[in-house]
């Protein structure tokens, strides 16, 4: 039985699909006008664990993730630059898919554009306004929270503070704060918007997943995951506008992840502490490991970013690919015994009920490290032959399928090119010139070769995308 924590009841309760067998997931995706934070991608490899899992229970997932490339956030950025807005969102589009590629999260099987789903919005939008859920003002549209009166149900909102009629006009307001929102907002010079029956303008920000949730999934499916930050007033927003519009229940299952943090407090550029995936890269660090620290902590709990708990989230993962290599290249004897076997299976079994337990991912690495400190025991003790070897590293690979953190792909040949700027970043090293030495460590990194130091010299791999390219 797998169980999770549903936030709209506030308990862990059952998973059930509503098709045996198979699970609709729509998972909130980036809002592309900056590159995204660390904080963010805790929330897409919690999301990624959360499918591959499904998938190892035997599910098929079907995954949508949407690309919100239209708000004010957005066009705010394409007008400060003087560009369209396409052009400015297409750069933090691509940066996105190398990020996700690079952290080893398996592809959605859709990734729907907003700007791409106007159509559906607007019909969306023009069922409210029939149905008496939403209204016109001075060319924007708003959905009345007040005609709704499960608002609240997700966030546990003080309804007290409903004003009927107080309207917001940005995509996000303070938490607490209660407003009407906008469905359609009136265009406004200099920005992009779209001639259509309800006007010309653009759609709000909470209108775009619903209409491309249920375009891909229904108007009713399995579960809605993001952030914490998204569940008021996001995730409150689209159940009202989906409920209202189809009289049915939008998501069974709500699941949040909580917040990054670094150093004990928020994210901030002003304190200096704020985090792409691209200023942790550029010191150095391998992309698994950042993938290791991320969902080694259990996604209900707020996760502590520091270099010294990634140091130690590298010495995890270093601790796994050492007795992967030593399984694979340690001379052995042939055969082996039925206990290594049953300690692989009984391993797996406690990995599977770790994580059917509301992701307990801490449970699901101890039964790992206990196998890997038995199987260490084991090889120094010359208890442990070539059958026993093959099935002990079954066992890791087959955890591996969920945590998703040993080497992306094949060792292959490498273009003679690429060979050359290797050797000549280790000439580099050798002459202290550590700048140059991280350039080229970059470069390489770009074209999906990832180095890795060791006390034996330097190793590489090559970084594959999985399943199609966006």
């Amino acid at each position: 039985m797998i169980r999770f924590f549903n936030t709209l009841s506030g308990r862990v309760e059952e998973f059930k699909p509503l098709t045996a067998g198979r699970v609709g997931l729509y998972t909130c995706g980036p809002t592309v006008y900056a590159y995204p934070h660390i904080g963010n991608y805790r929330a897409y490899v919690f999301e990624d664990l959360l499918k591959r899992f499904l998938r190892f229970m035997g599910h098929d997932v079907y995954h949508v993730m949407n690309i919100t490339d239209v708000d004010d956030k957005t066009i705010k950025g394409a007008n400060s630059q003087g560009v369209g807005l396409q052009e400015y969102t297409r750069t933090y589009t691509r940066a996105f898919f190398e990020d996700i590629r690079l952290l080893n999260i398996r592809s959605a099987d859709v990734y729907p554009r907003a700007t791409e789903h106007i159509p559906e919005m607007v019909a969306l939008i023009q069922g409210l306004v029939r149905k008496g859920f939403a209204y016109e003002k001075d060319g924007s549209v708003y959905f009345s929270i007040a005609k709704f009166p499960g608002y609240g149900r997700l966030s546990k909102i003080d309804l007290g503070q409903l004003r009927p009629g107080q309207r917001g006009e940005a995509d996000e307001y303070e938490k607490e704060s209660v407003h009407d929102f906008a469905l359609w907002k009136k265009s406004k010079e200099g920005e992009t918007f779209w001639d259509t029956e309800l006007g010309p303008g653009r759609p709000g920000w909470h209108i775009e997943c619903s209409a491309m949730s249920s375009k891909y999934l229904g108007q009713t499916f399995d579960i809605h995951c993001g952030g914490v930050d998204n569940i008021f007033p996001h995730h409150e927003n689209e159940i009202a506008q989906s409920e209202a519009f189809s009289g049915r229940t939008f998501v069974n299952h709500w699941m949040h992840c909580h917040h990054l943090v670094v150093d004990g407090e928020k994210m901030s550029k002003s304190k200096g502490n704020f985090f792409t995936l691209r200023d942790v890269l550029r010191r150095n660090i391998d992309p698994l490991d950042i993938r290791f620290l991320l969902l080694g902590t259990h996604y209900r709990k707020i996760l502590n970013f520091t270099f010294e708990a990634l140091d130690q989230a590298a010495s995890g993962r270093r601790r796994i690919l050492d007795f992967v290599y030593e399984l694979e290249h340690r001379s052995l004897a042939a055969g082996g015994r039925e206990s290594w076997t049953a300690l692989a299976h009984d391993a797996v079994a406690k990995f599977r009920q770790g994580l059917a337990d509301d992701l307990n991912i801490s449970a699901s690495l101890t039964a790992l490290f206990e196998l890997i400190r038995a199987g260490h025991a084991g090889l120094a003790e010359g208890r442990i032959g070539t059958d026993d070897a093959q099935a002990l590293l079954s066992c890791v690979r087959t955890m591996d399928e969920v945590l998703g953190v040993l080497p992306l792909g094949q060792e292959v040949p490498l273009e003679e090119r690429v060979l050359r700027k290797i050797e000549d970043r280790e000439n580099a090293r050798r002459a202290k010139d550590f700048k140059l030495a991280d350039k080229i460590r970059a470069e390489l990194l770009a074209e999906g070769v990832v180095l890795e130091d060791t006390r034996e010299g330097v190793r590489w791999k090559t970084v594959k995308p999985d399943g199609r390219t966006p």
